[in-house]
């Protein structure tokens, strides 16, 4: 290739000294090439999505350390980080994009009847919490099925929840009930299929109780990811990604094609938060998640 085959490099957005970078780049017969990859590292995000990442799947880094990493790749929020927590947030200009620690547990959830005390309890206080921190959404379960037919624990979460949905319409709070597999990763689950949650959504008929859509786990039990965010969108207050099979990086390696679930999930004109909830494999799960952030603001 010729120097002169090389076309103009576009500059519109760039500071003088990236421009003149490129245009050294391209009169060395080097063209954007090994120049356009690095301002990328640095260019900010295009914001259509909210995004975040769940703070567990990255325990090599502090909470400090983390929100160091998300503001540098360009974005500001972190998901499932409980009170202790906050005042990091907080110091670094993170969200807390998901809260918890009112939950018993993913087993002992608002299908078992014999938990409603001590969720109430605890659900009653954390909403205060969640409010008084100014942040919005709290993470809640199903809890498993522990031998009930699914109608009658939906029943059973729909009479815990009310119990609480009151309190947390007047505190701005939302409940957000996880959609999790039941095939590989949580054996028994009760809230495991899209269907059964909507359900649910729509006999509390409230804007403070909503799904957390797990794009992983409902691809494990029922596949339909785009068809299902066209139909129920309404719902779901929250998405996780990971890949499919293992829940590891979302890149080419894996079933699921993230760029064309989130312009589905754009297109319905999402305001909430997209988090990346996958485990890192990579030697470096940094470059992992800016990476995923990458292929998923679209």
């Amino acid at each position: 290739m010729s120097i002169h085959s090389i076309g103009p490099v576009p500059t519109q957005g760039l500071t003088r000294r990236e421009a003149l970078r490129i245009a050294v780049a391209a009169s060395l017969g080097m063209g954007a090439a090994g120049v356009l990859p690095a301002l990328a590292a640095t260019a900010p995000l295009k914001g259509n999505l909210k995004h975040s990442v769940a703070r567990w799947t990255f325990p090599q880094q502090s909470v400090a350390q983390l929100c160091q990493t998300v503001k540098g790749i360009g974005f500001a929020a972190i998901d499932l980080v409980g009170p202790e927590d906050w005042p990091t947030l907080k110091a670094h200009g993170v969200y807390s994009s998901m809260c918890n620690g009112a939950e018993l547990g993913l087993t002992k959830g608002f299908a078992g009847r014999q938990f409603h005390d001590p969720l109430v309890e605890r659900y009653t206080r954390h909403i205060d919490l969640v409010a008084d921190a100014g942040y919005r959404n709290l993470i809640c379960f199903s809890g498993n099925r522990n031998g009930m037919d699914p109608q009658e624990g939906m029943a059973h979460a729909e009479a815990g929840l009310k119990r609480i949905l009151g309190h947390a319409e007047k505190r701005g709070v939302v409940l957000v009930m996880e959609l999790l597999n039941s095939r590989v990763d949580h054996p028994d689950y009760l809230c495991d299929h899209s269907a059964w949650g909507v359900e649910l959504c729509q006999r509390l008929g409230s804007d403070h109780f909503g799904l957390l859509y797990d794009i992983y786990h409902m691809q494990i039990m029922e596949g339909d990811i785009i068809a299902t965010i066209g139909r129920h969108h309404a719902h779901f207050k929250h998405y996780h990604t990971a890949g499919v099979p293992g829940r590891h990086e979302i890149g080419d390696q894996q079933e699921l094609q993230y760029p064309a679930i989130c312009r589905a999930i754009r297109d319905t004109g999402f305001d909430g938060y997209l988090a990346q909830e996958f485990i890192p494999t990579a030697p470096d799960p940094i470059g992992s998640l800016r990476e995923a952030i990458r292929l998923c603001d679209v």
